[in-house]
């Protein structure tokens, strides 16, 4: 493990210490456990906009699309034990400029 210097404000490294001792740890652990816990949350937006882009291009490339509320009410109808007739897909129209 390696050792990092981390310059913090005064009024910060308080407030890191008395929730810390609230938490029943040391201001190490708190803010160890804070890094990774941050580290965490910035990888799984990363991947949650990596995978919404990687749907943009698939929907650019394949262009099906149902309403919603089209898929939504022939699920519902076909789990009451109704025949539905299947939602009709549209074409998509993305602006890909960005």
């Amino acid at each position: 493990m390696s050792t990092t210097t981390l310059k913090i404000p005064d009024a910060l490294k308080v407030r890191i210490a008395d929730a810390a001792q609230q938490a029943g740890k040391s201001a190490h652990a708190f803010m160890v456990e804070a890094l990774e816990t941050e580290t965490r949350r910035a990888e799984m937006r990363r991947d949650f906009v990596n995978s919404a882009l990687k749907a943009e291009q698939e929907l650019v490339r394949y262009g099906e699309v149902y309403a919603m509320d089209a898929v939504h009410r022939y699920f519902s109808d076909r789990l009451a034990g109704k025949r539905p007739k299947r939602p009709q897909s549209t074409v998509a129209v993305l602006n890909t400029r960005r």
